[in-house]
Formats: C-alpha cells, structure tokens, sequence
C-alpha cells in the first residue's frame, strides 16, 4: 500500500469515526436554527462508509476517495448527502492515481471539493455553510506549505483556522439551507457544517500526531 493510500485512509477513517462520535453535537448546533438532522445525516453516512471498511475499492487514491464518496451520497438524507458526497468525489476525482500526496496534491484536491460544494449547494463563502470554515483553511494549508511545514505544523495550522473561522460564522445571515428560513434570528449561532469542518480538522490533526504516516 502506498503512504499516500495509508494517509488518505487515515484521514477518511478518523473523519468518520468523528462524525459517528458528534451525532448530537452536531445535531444540536442545527437544531438552534435549522431541522436539527444534520448530526443524524452525516452519522448515518459514515456509519456505512465504515460497516464497507474492507470492501472499499483501494486500486488507488481517487478510487478510494469516490467510492467513499458514492456510499455517503447514497445513505446521507436530505441535503448534506450529496453535499458531503460530492466532496469526495471532486476530491478523488482531483487524486487520480497518485502514490504519493504532497501539500499542493491535498489543495488541489480540497479546491475540487470546494467547488463541488458551491455547484451542488448553490452556495459560496458568505452563506454561512461548511464553506466558510473550508476555504480559509485551504487557504492556510497552502500558505504553510509554501514555507515548509511539515505534515504535523500544516494541520495545526488547519485546525486553528477552521476553528476561528467556523466560530465566525455566528455573526453571519444564512443564505443556504432551512437556517436561511429564519433570517436575521440566524445571527448569534455557528453553521453546523462549518463546526463540523473545524471539528473533523481538529481530530485529525490529533491523530495525526500518534499515528500519521511519514
């Protein structure tokens, strides 16, 4: 197996595991101006990504990433199916059959995803979604790189900034989604999604330290 097959499975398996572990957390966030089954969506999802842990089709890469990617937009209700589905699929689509994963391949690779996203959701930064923690943390991860970070320094800096910036988006309007319903009374809360990319970068991160793969 390639290391860059055993750290795109890392990462996949601990965002997973994270999303199963969040379920309420991430439900309650919704529920403060959305329909409250955000949490319940993406744990249901990556429930069966893991349940097909050893049947995933690992030829390569991008492989990988777009079969996991069809699991989640096939069992995730609602909007955060296709939404999440359709990450990894760009995402994986970007990584083809690379054997190796540099800094620029994992930008490339989240900017797929990104604009994915923004065609499936008809949404940008600003809207108060997942975007607005998912940008600026691209953003930073390709900052660092350009000044040498190692993997360990490029996700704390990953993580810090799709924290601050999910916290951020309390002081915006929903313009996407049922949180969009509520308007202005959409002010004072965090997007679910956005702390749940902060969330998800966070813990793996922390794995990483233990367990990243060189």
């Amino acid at each position: 197996m390639s290391s860059a097959q055993q750290q795109v499975e890392l990462v996949v398996r601990t965002i997973a595991e994270t999303a199963v572990e969040n379920e309420k957390y991430f439900g309650d966030l919704d529920a403060v101006v959305g329909d409250g089954d955000f949490g319940y969506s993406l744990a249901r999802g990556f429930e069966k990504v893991l349940e097909g842990w050893d049947d995933l089709d690992r030829t390569d890469v991008g492989t990988f990433l777009k079969r996991t990617g069809m699991i989640i937009t096939s069992r995730i209700g609602g909007t955060s199916g296709p939404i999440w589905g359709t990450a990894f699929l760009r995402a994986g689509m970007s990584a083809g059959t690379t054997q190796e994963l540099s800094a620029d391949q994992v930008v490339q690779m989240l900017r797929a995803a990104t604009e994915g996203i923004k065609a499936r959701g008809q949404s940008d930064v600003g809207d108060k979604t997942l975007l607005d923690a998912l940008v600026p943390m691209t953003d930073r991860i390709e900052q660092e790189a350009k000044s040498d970070a190692d993997a360990e320094q490029i996700l704390a800096a990953a993580a810090e900034t799709a924290r601050r910036a999910a916290e951020e988006t309390s002081d915006m309007v929903a313009k996407r989604g049922r949180a969009s319903y509520t308007g202005e009374r959409s002010k004072g809360s965090v997007d679910a999604g956005a702390m749940a990319v902060a969330v998800l970068t966070e813990r793996i991160h922390e794995v990483w330290k233990t367990e990243g793969v060189s």
